[in-house]
């Protein structure tokens, strides 16, 4: 059996050593031949141990699963959505609304690995190709019909994804993020749009065509369907919203939705249309709820806290803005930015956050190998209200934002919605936004 992680190896395996963004699986392999490989696939060294040369490791594995398991697979409908922000929403809405509706289905992404229920975290948005095409098998065993899963310009990049082909592809948008790695947007729009060539022949090409990068994903050879405001097929106008719902049109039809904010209407279409494609009927989209951590709301003695994953300027942005259309109080923010991650963000993350509050706690977010204050001293710069309080330690950053919030307010906590932990240094602690609010408040 394959294994590209060294810890998983048992005796017998053979281990294909990777080279991926922060890991090169060649200095793994040692640990990989004391766990019991008895063969390794590389691309330079010797080895105690039967060794396969070769000039590619990725292609080398890629075209060893798609000879083993490619037929299998492609009995498979899979649904790829990539973009800066909404891949998690709209993947989940979509797999909420199939396996409510008779068709079973698994989705891949941010939140972990689900089968109707949730299955097991994982590392990466989009992980390596390997365990991609386990989870595929996995859903395969249980009778699933459709997979749908967010596509990272890291895994496009990496060609995580291998040989597969999908049913479906969608673009949601694109804001300045993961620029350390692409260096610029045009490099990050071209990572994106490889999605969009692997898409098959009968398949639907969906692309939010009020985004400025829409150009990239609209490719001739596709069936193209665009969605937006403007000029497009499916045409969204007359958006209303209150603190406990929002309603839309998409062309002609009137559309319900638990969720709040404008940016979830346009999650909510790319499903409305997805669906009515497969389905061929009216979709009601008014009992689907949003994955964990984006826009989580916890209701306590007339003021309201939200819980969001948002970590990017355009979805700090999208956010607070739309917060700001149903708040009758003040807005408290609390925020921080990830180490070892886009420096050139957190002053514009910072202002923004700070410019559209009432209220901002600067705080820690998974500071991984930085100092949390120079972290938010970056936040610091260019903020010219003075609205900021600085607490590091998170813990104390929440118990802070509880006192301050009064009856109307709302409480926004942004950046780490669903994580159950924080990266400090190179480990992960328990931490969870929402459990340590709940139990401040219970106190």
């Amino acid at each position: 059996m394959f294994k590209t992680n060294s810890k998983l190896v048992k005796k017998g395996d053979t281990f294909v050593a990777l080279r991926g963004v922060n890991n090169d699986g060649h200095n793994y392999i040692k640990e990989a031949i004391k766990n019991g490989t008895t063969k390794v696939v590389v691309e330079e060294g010797t080895y105690s141990v039967e060794t396969l040369k070769v000039d590619n490791t990725h292609d080398y594995l890629v075209n060893e699963l798609d000879k083993m398991y490619g037929n299998d697979i492609k009995k498979l409908k899979l649904i790829g959505v990539t973009g800066t922000n909404g891949k998690t929403t709209t993947c989940f809405l979509c797999h909420e609304y199939l396996n409510k509706h008779g068709k079973k289905c698994g989705y891949i992404g941010t939140i972990g690995f689900y089968i109707n229920d949730f299955i097991r975290p994982l590392s990466n948005t989009t992980p390596d190709v390997l365990e991609i095409y386990n989870m595929l098998l996995e859903c395969i065993k249980e009778n699933c019909e459709y997979v749908v899963m967010e596509v990272s310009s890291h895994s496009l990049s990496y060609n995580r994804l291998g040989n597969l082909m999908f049913d479906y592809v969608v673009f949601t948008n694109l804001t300045e993020e993961h620029l350390d790695y692409h260096k610029t947007m045009e490099n990050y729009a071209l990572d994106k749009q490889k999605l969009f060539y692997k898409l098959k022949n009968n398949g639907f090409a969906l692309i939010n065509n009020d985004d400025e990068y829409s150009k990239y994903f609209i490719l001739e050879h596709n069936n193209n369907i665009t969605y937006g405001k403007g000029n497009c097929d499916y045409k969204i106008n007359s958006i209303k919203m209150n603190s406990k719902e929002t309603s839309f049109y998409l062309n002609d039809n009137l559309y319900k939705m638990n969720l709040l904010g404008e940016y979830n209407v346009y999650n909510m279409s790319i499903v409305i249309i997805l669906m009515s494609k497969i389905f061929n009927d009216f979709i009601d989209v008014s009992t689907l709820t949003a994955p964990v951590g984006r826009l989580e709301t916890i209701y306590d003695k007339g003021r309201i806290i939200m819980i969001d994953y948002a970590h990017t300027p355009d979805a700090v942005e999208k956010v607070l803005n739309n917060v700001k259309n149903i708040a009758s109080g003040r807005i408290i923010t609390i925020i921080g930015c990830g180490g070892d991650r886009d420096k050139y963000k957190r002053p514009i993350m910072g202002k923004i956050a700070s410019d559209i509050s009432d209220v901002c706690i600067f705080t820690s977010d998974n500071p991984r190998n930085e100092n949390p204050m120079n972290i938010i001293n970056d936040m610091l710069e260019g903020i010219t209200k003075k609205n900021v309080k600085v607490e590091e330690s998170r813990r104390e950053a929440l118990n802070m934002g509880l006192h301050i919030c009064k009856k109307n307010d709302i409480l926004l906590v942004l950046g780490k919605g669903h994580e159950n932990y924080q990266i400090i240094g190179n480990k992960k602690y328990p931490f969870n936004d929402k459990k340590i609010i709940k139990e401040l408040i219970g106190r």
